[in-house]
């Protein structure tokens, strides 16, 4: 037996101006290829890394054209998609038993596509239209009736924070296998409904994504082969952007679509809960502070509007802005990109004392705002390589790299500032260079849910502090041009509409 295997990970936010070359993806050199990209997957808790162990435990020869996966940000370059395809493409066309693809579902590419991994697969059923191929999406993935058509297992994440990537590979690996085999005919059934939920209300261990997981799990229980229900992505001005249901059945069709439009109908039946509604900024900070006057820290400052994990600058400074000016203290920013800062500092050196413009470098026209940098005073405190591997439990495994890293202490903060998008996944976007979390008072984090597993634990409480960014969740700083309408709660309609 002779299997495939590649990753190829990218939620597009179209509304933002971060550039998604070729070099984003993979590690500090680019993708990884071929045996490198073997020995990446290998013994994380990726999707791809399952597909690896169970071909192992089958005893089939293994060919890894690439793993790719980069932070979220505009769309992807045309030219390195190509090149993805290429990569891909080749691999197969010399021959195997089956593909497993370790994708997101939420990829536009510049001047390709609105519909990244949907055309990757048109691309490889070109030069091989019956090989079965098994995919792996993520949770927020914006599925499309064309990219379920080109495959023949799809499965995705259960879990927001994701923490069953591994699994969700595991079970599309198991299910190609059983395919090969002859022991299964997996058949699939697709569809949506008109609702773009708000990423704040998708956590899965509570509220509605909750109950739309559960339909799903529940499917699987009455006999389904897979059944995944997918948040979607709203950051993505694409027709099919949205929730939607993808269903495994053993050769029978009907089931599938039964179970399919049953899930769907639990989502739609809760619409108005999935959409999040904030409070004002200063009111946020304030009663931030209340809980860390009266407990201590650290308390949670949630700049969920410029994660990087929606695509957003991670450069803007509002909240630390609006923080300081309401006295906060004992703050640990990170991480903050700036790469131009970056270079100040290293220029100076560790000790040095140095007056600096710190972030709010790029403009986001989508929401008609310019970068507004912080200038701020303060003190060296370390350059690093901004390198770490993360210790769970999402990513865990995963060698995070930062690009080069420095500290600049205000006195009030102290910020950590880097040259590549990082999104906090881990305690070590601090910890690498030496600033102990549980220590401070408050930890401002790009995060909108990540932060759940990992700071929720060590933390008194946390608030989200809404502010301008590429990630907001206020659905109405954004221009949907391409997105199907009707939709909510972009527009108002009856409850019974599909």
């Amino acid at each position: 037996m002779k299997l495939v295997i590649a990753q190829l990970q990218h939620e597009t936010n179209t509304f933002s101006p971060v550039p998604t070359p070729w070099e984003s993806f993979g590690g500090a050199d680019g993708p990884y290829l071929g045996r490198a990209a073997y020995d990446a997957m290998r013994g994380t808790r990726l999707p791809m890394a399952a597909f690896i162990h169970l071909a192992e435990a089958a005893g089939a020869e293994i060919v890894t054209p690439y793993a790719a996966w980069a932070n979220p940000s505009g769309p992807v370059d045309g030219a390195a998609f190509d090149r993805f395809c290429d990569l891909l493409c080749e691999a197969v066309a010399k021959g195997c038993d089956g593909v497993c693809l370790d994708l997101h579902g939420a990829m536009v590419v510049a001047d390709r596509t609105d519909d990244g991994e949907g055309t990757l697969l048109e691309r490889l059923r070109r030069v091989a239209p019956h090989v079965p191929v098994a995919v792996s999406l993520d949770l927020h993935a914006n599925v499309t009736e064309h990219m379920v058509s080109l495959a023949t297992i799809v499965t995705g994440y259960k879990t927001y924070p994701h923490v069953d990537q591994y699994e969700s590979g595991h079970l599309a690996g198991t299910l190609l296998l059983r395919t090969l085999r002859g022991e299964i005919k997996p058949v699939m059934a697709w569809g949506n409904r008109p609702l773009l939920s708000q990423t704040l209300k998708q956590n899965t261990n509570e509220g509605p994504n909750r109950a739309f997981v559960e339909a799903a799990l529940e499917a699987e229980r009455n006999g389904l082969l897979a059944a995944t229900a997918f948040s979607g992505f709203q950051q993505a001005d694409i027709r099919d952007a949205g929730i939607s249901v993808v269903t495994v059945a053993d050769g029978d069709a009907a089931k599938a679509r039964t179970e399919c439009e049953r899930i769907l109908d639990v989502a739609w039946a809760r619409k108005e809960e999935f959409i999040y509604r904030g409070e004002p900024l200063e009111a946020a900070l304030l009663r931030a502070k209340k809980t860390a006057d009266a407990v201590g820290g650290p308390v949670l400052l949630l700049d969920h509007a410029d994660n990087c994990a929606s695509g957003a600058n991670q450069d803007t400074m509002f909240v630390l802005r609006e923080a300081l000016r309401l006295g906060l203290t004992g703050i640990a920013v990170g991480p903050v990109r700036d790469p131009e800062a970056v270079a100040a500092m290293i220029a100076a050196g560790v000790g040095a004392s140095i007056t600096l413009d710190v972030g709010g470098k790029m403009d986001m026209p989508a929401i008609g705002r310019k970068g507004e940098p912080l200038r701020l005073t303060g003190v060296v405190r370390a350059i690093t390589d901004g390198e770490y591997t993360v210790t769970g439990p999402q990513f865990t495994g995963m060698r995070c790299h930062m690009g080069r890293t420095a500290v600049l202490d205000t006195g009030d903060a102290e910020i950590v500032v880097i040259e590549r998008n990082q999104e906090p996944w881990d305690r070590g976007v601090f910890t690498s260079v030496g600033i102990d979390p549980t220590t401070k008072r408050f930890l401002l984090l790009k995060s909108r849910m990540y932060f759940r597993p990992v700071f929720l634990p060590i933390a008194k409480d946390h608030v989200f502090c809404d502010a301008p960014g590429v990630g907001t969740s206020d659905w109405t700083a954004f221009e949907y041009r391409k997105l199907r309408r009707p939709i909510y709660p972009l527009d108002e309609f009856a409850a019974g509409h599909r």
